[in-house]
């Protein structure tokens, strides 16, 4: 048996496999953390939001667990196949890796994966990541030598951008939701909207001491 591990071991540490093996590795990376995010986030949300026998909910649990982890598996491995394919084609030699290569395996796992299932699991991972990428954004539109009107923001501007922008895009981030949910909450996605039902509506409305202090209803 030990001969065994360590023969496993060195044919795991072949560079000609690496690429091959790093498709499993990141399909059993997106597994695992998908289910480590989702399952305590989906445990506290269904529990306590709603409605259901114990076993009805578990299984909701369950199944949001499941598809949380087998999105950013299924992304995983398309994203890296499709990095392995491109190198390969890269017109300028084979293995090396493309300025855009990851742009266009993100494309691709992206449409695959999350465009073509736009149920709540997958729009709630594409709106955190995209929250993210304008933040990323944000940040890189203000360094300098990054696009044609960078030369024209001076240190002075750019010290007084950076120190205000998160100010600024908090505060309208949050007059934008709370105007949506009063006016418009069933455009939001439901998780969001049932947060904020029970925050912001339910608290407007009681009928005994219990009901003010111990149970929302």
């Amino acid at each position: 048996m030990d001969a065994l591990l360590s023969r496993l071991e060195q044919l795991i540490l072949q560079p000609d496999l690496a690429p091959f093996l790093s498709l499993v590795k990141g399909a059993r990376n997106g597994i695992v953390y998908g289910s480590k995010v989702r399952f305590p986030h989906a445990l506290v949300m269904i529990m306590l939001f709603r409605s259901g026998s114990f076993r009805d909910k578990i299984k909701l649990v369950l199944k949001a667990t499941r598809q949380h982890a087998r999105n950013l598996s299924t992304f995983a491995v398309i994203y890296k196949l499709s990095m392995i394919l491109l190198r390969n084609i890269n017109p300028r030699g084979a293995g090396k890796e493309g300025r855009y290569d990851s742009f266009f395996a993100g494309l691709l796992g992206g449409y695959a994966v999350f465009g073509r299932q736009p149920g709540s699991i997958s729009q709630q991972i594409v709106i955190y990541v995209f929250a993210r990428v304008m933040l990323s954004l944000a940040k890189l539109a203000m360094q300098p030598n990054m696009h044609p009107l960078s030369s024209l923001i001076t240190p002075e501007a750019r010290t007084t951008i950076t120190d205000n922008a998160y100010p600024v895009f908090a505060s309208m981030t949050w007059a934008f939701v709370m105007y949506i949910f009063r006016w418009y909450p069933d455009t939001l996605v439901s998780s969001l909207r049932s947060s904020m039902q029970y925050i912001y509506a339910d608290s407007d409305h009681w009928d005994s001491l219990r009901t003010l202090f111990i149970h929302n209803k």
